[in-house]
């Protein structure tokens, strides 16, 4: 009987050794690349080959050994790029939003499904990254999908999630506009004093927020048709206090700001990007240099309202003008720009057309990829995760047809993505 059982110890370890250096081996893949971007050094390089082992990135460079049954993908004829980051999404609603607003006429749960459609789509178009700053009403969807993409039940870019923005009562994202007799839910989170805000903090980080999202300003209806100044929303003191907070917690703080004071508020009150920035001038520039406040600009979401239902078209020319302005400032000044699309007010999907206008409006093609890439991982605190194609980094890549240093817009129609070291698109042909 110890025979039998010493017998059947050696073949059941043995057939694990096989079975695990089996499996071992197939865990790895060789990209041939035929021209990469190098966004860490700003160069472009020839016939490259990555090897990654499981879901990691282990070496790169030319004629690598190869280890045993490791599967190759050739992209020797095509442009290699890092997988592209959105840092300023909405998975949670969709372009005709304006028209039905989902907060009044979808429950939570349709919500996430649709959301979780809506990141598949994002990653399909190479964005292997994004950073969603507010479910805009639909509490614990993003962390939802968040969550059932990291747990693999289905497809999405990793993600960083915001989830309820903070705002005040009556201010942007209050909802208005219904009867005050109505208890409607509110796109945000209203917050009424300093132990408040702390306290919604925590609540959000308790549910699994990975960053803060606040509202330092109004929208385009509260600027001014005088002076064009933007309603500001908190005081600095308030924003110092959620900054702490969050910071306690290591998690970063976003702000919604358009410019003026309220602009100014979030800066000198320690955010770490401000969103959208329509109305920033030199000297609020020269404020988010020296305090390394990043600057997320959504550019075409902005061109997007032209002709759009209670627009002053005045203030909204006021503000295209401003926005393409300050943009080519911004990019003389050295001031670090993330890429954001403001996608879900524009169609998911549909993200890389920002790199086109960034570059129509004064940014070269290699600074527009690095603020999708770099740029982006830094200002998410994910720069040794991703962000570059370089050993020890997540083996997230995409490829495309021409070289996009040539002609940026070939990023409108990416042909290859993995992701995590998983193919999930390929129509290379």
């Amino acid at each position: 009987m110890i025979m039998k059982f010493r017998f059947f110890i050696s073949v059941f370890f043995f057939s694990c050794l096989f079975l695990t250096s089996g499996s071992m081996s197939q865990d790895y893949k060789l990209i041939k690349c035929g021209t990469i971007i190098d966004v860490e050094n700003g160069k472009v390089q020839k016939n490259i080959e990555i090897l990654i082992k499981d879901n990691i990135i282990v070496k790169i460079g030319q004629n690598l050994d190869r280890p045993d049954k490791c599967g190759v993908i050739d992209l020797s004829g095509m442009t290699v790029l890092p997988g592209l980051i959105d840092a300023h999404t909405h998975i949670c609603i969709n372009p005709d939003y304006s028209k039905r607003d989902p907060i009044l006429y979808e429950t939570i749960p349709y919500r996430a499904v649709k959301a979780s459609v809506a990141a598949e789509k994002n990653l399909k178009a190479g964005f292997t990254s994004l950073r969603d700053v507010g479910c805009e009403g639909a509490f614990l969807a993003d962390i939802a999908v968040k969550n059932a993409i990291n747990d693999g039940l289905i497809k999405g870019p990793r993600m960083q999630v915001a989830s309820l923005a903070l705002t005040i009562l009556g201010g942007y994202e209050d909802i208005r506009g219904y009867s005050p007799e109505l208890n409607l839910p509110s796109p945000g989170v209203v917050v009424n004093s300093r132990e408040e805000m702390i306290k919604e903090v925590r609540r959000q980080i308790k549910c699994g927020a990975d960053l803060i999202k606040i509202y330092a300003t109004g929208t385009v209806s509260d600027i001014s048709r005088d002076t064009f100044e933007p309603l500001s929303q908190m005081e600095i003191e308030d924003i110092k206090a959620v900054v702490k907070e969050a910071k306690r917690w290591n998690k970063f703080v976003s702000a919604h700001a358009y410019g003026g004071r309220g602009a100014k508020n979030a800066i000198l009150g320690g955010v770490r990007s401000i969103e959208h920035g329509i109305l920033l001038n030199e000297e609020l520039l020269d404020l988010m240099k020296e305090n390394n406040v990043f600057w997320c600009p959504t550019l075409n979401v902005y061109r997007s309202l032209k002709g759009a239902k209670g627009i002053d078209e005045n203030v909204l020319q006021y503000i295209l003008n401003n926005h393409r302005k300050i943009f080519k400032i911004t990019v003389e000044k050295g001031v670090k720009i993330a890429f954001g699309t403001d996608t879900g007010a524009i169609p998911h999907g549909k993200n890389a057309e920002e790199f086109v206008t960034m570059v129509k409006y004064g940014m070269s093609p290699m600074k527009a990829i690095q603020s999708a890439t770099i740029v982006a991982a830094e200002l998410m605190g994910w720069e040794n995760k991703v962000g570059s194609i370089k050993k020890g980094k997540y083996a997230d890549i995409i490829a495309v047809n021409d070289n996009p240093l040539d002609n940026i817009s070939v990023l409108k129609d990416v042909k290859f993505v993995m992701k995590n070291g998983n193919i999930v698109k390929n129509s290379v042909k």
